[in-house]
């Protein structure tokens, strides 16, 4: 079968498929509860099947259970006479094993409800053993730029499950808007989460678009997020940015930003792109509020939902210092602290929030910025500016998530010419993603283990809806769930035609689900926006 991202190994055996239908019984146990309701919630409303509970030998049934022999994300699912079995290191190998199973059953599976219900699909005879590469295989989505209903995160989520990829990093709050509802500080929803107007395309661009955008997610809806992603084994991890990309936060509490050197009463949630140079305040009543919405961001995002909740993410890159370098008040705290400069303060903003967070028994994570000037050693890195932050922290021995910008930035343009959307950054294809390396050369082993995984990333400057963020971010997503699933080869080693032969598989599947993708011969003429300026970077990616 064609499976995406491929498996370790497949045994392929002689017999009779195994067939799905009304009689097709279920059977779970202990530790497999989140698949099996999922198994009957959707794969049963897929095929409209009952997967009625029935005994553990059933002919032609389906069984989950865990084996601990197995790694905990690993799988083996055997399809033969007495039914499929999917056995897993721990739940999470048993709901990815699922993932597979509904794969087997075709692009049907992937619907809402049957199509053909007197079609009886079937599972070849066959023995598939299966295991993660990389534990950390996350996805941005950057819902502060341009805001994602709920239904849509939570449709992502569906998605993500589909590729295996179990990390959402949600960028919540930005310069253009502030997404979480923080029940101590109204403002931030009522004036931080709109903006008048947004800028269509890129800054540079002369249009507006001249309507107010914003929403936010009230606390029963991140409640309702994280429940939804612990499902899926996929952990949620909020970004809440400081202390730059911050005007949103500073325009609904004008206190918060440096008020010696500009007019922060004066400003409003920023309705550009770009890097805004108003940024926090390095005093204790901005490190007090920040502590309070951490406070609240710690009770929605608990540390046992899943694998890596225990991380929270604090941005800290492209912090300009312009109105630090003017700030009085900034400057006596550079004195008062015996900090050489403002690199040194905002180094000290961060490590104020790793101790707060590590007292708290979570961890920090951040953008490679927060390298500069020192790092507690339980932080860990969000690469991103190429390869070089995470062979520094790998090297200071930082745990690392790779997601340079010049190969897994998904709203960089996937193709050269004027029919791409609002072209940005650089060509990122289909098969440059696939050829994708997360670890970077000239690591020893032991700094290779720091390397926790890879992330794609969504930036929403130029997405202005969901249709947007798809066509974006697939097909690409699902080369990229390859790369940090599959024990691939070396880059130039991968077999890139074989993929786009599964691809016209999976291309059925995306149908299925609704993903407006990028069709290979490329755009769809409404998914063109033509005379929309973008910034595109001409050149290829500097090498890893």
């Amino acid at each position: 079968m064609e499976l995406i991202p491929a498996p370790r190994a497949i045994q392929e055996r002689q017999g009779p498929a195994v067939p799905f239908g009304p009689g097709t019984t279920l059977w779970a146990g202990e530790g497999t509860e989140r698949t099996e309701r999922w198994l009957r919630a959707t794969l049963g409303a897929a095929l409209g099947l009952p997967l009625r509970p029935g005994p553990r030998d059933a002919r032609d049934g389906v069984r989950l259970l865990v084996d601990d022999t197995l790694e905990p994300e690993a799988y083996r699912l055997t399809a033969a006479d007495g039914g499929v079995e999917i056995r897993g290191g721990g739940p999470a190998g048993v709901f990815w094993g699922a993932q597979t199973l509904r794969q087997l059953l075709g692009p049907d599976a992937f619907r809402r409800a049957p199509v053909r219900p007197d079609t009886a699909p079937a599972v070849p005879y066959q023995v598939i053993e299966d295991a993660p590469r990389f534990r950390w295989r996350g996805l941005l989505l950057d819902v502060a730029r341009h805001f994602m209903p709920k239904d849509g995160v939570l449709r992502y989520l569906d998605l993500m499950a589909a590729h295996k990829l179990n990390v959402l990093h949600l960028h919540l709050t930005d310069d253009q808007g502030w997404r979480i509802e923080i029940e101590r500080y109204p403002r931030l929803t009522e004036i931080a989460s709109w903006r008048t107007r947004t800028k269509f395309g890129h800054r540079a661009s002369p249009l507006w678009e001249e309507k107010p955008h914003g929403g936010y997610y009230t606390q029963d809806d991140i409640r309702e997020i994280v429940a939804y992603a612990a499902e899926r084994h996929i952990a949620v991890v909020p970004e809440i940015d400081v202390p730059g990309h911050s005007q949103a936060a500073i325009a609904a509490y004008p206190e918060l930003g440096n008020t010696d050197v500009v007019d922060t009463t004066a400003l409003t949630v920023w309705d550009n792109w770009g890097i805004s140079s108003n940024v926090l305040a390095p005093t204790d009543a901005t490190l007090r509020f920040y502590e309070g919405v951490f406070e609240e961001v710690l009770e929605l995002f608990p540390a046992d939902a899943a694998a890596f909740s225990e991380f929270v993410h604090v941005g800290g890159d492209e912090c300009r210092k312009e109105q630090w370098t003017e700030s009085v008040t900034a400057k006596t705290r550079i004195t008062d602290l015996g900090l050489a400069d403002e690199n040194e303060l905002q180094s000290w903003f961060i490590g104020h929030f790793d101790a707060w967070l590590a007292a708290r028994g979570r961890r920090l994570i951040g953008w490679d910025e927060i390298l500069e000037g020192g790092l507690a050693p339980g932080a860990a890195v969000s690469s991103w500016r190429g390869y070089g932050g995470g062979v520094a922290a790998a090297r200071a021995g930082h745990d690392v998530v790779m997601c340079p910008e010049q190969y897994v930035y998904l709203d960089h343009r996937q193709a050269p010419g004027e029919d791409e959307p609002v072209p940005i950054g650089f060509v990122r294809t289909l098969e440059d993603v696939y050829r994708f390396e997360p670890v970077p050369d000239g690591l020893t082993g032991e700094e290779a283990r720091h390397v926790l995984g890879t992330q794609a990333n969504v930036w929403t400057e130029v997405l202005e809806d969901t249709a947007r963020v798809d066509y974006q971010a697939f097909p690409r997503l699902a080369a990229f769930a390859e790369v940090a699933w599959s024990p691939l080869p070396a880059p130039a080693d991968r077999d890139y035609a074989g993929f786009e032969r599964r691809m016209a598989a999976h291309y059925r599947r995306l149908d299925a689900l609704g993903v407006a993708y990028r069709p290979p011969a490329g755009p769809r003429p409404w998914q063109k926006r033509p005379g929309v300026p973008g910034r595109p970077i001409e050149g290829p990616p500097p090498n890893r």
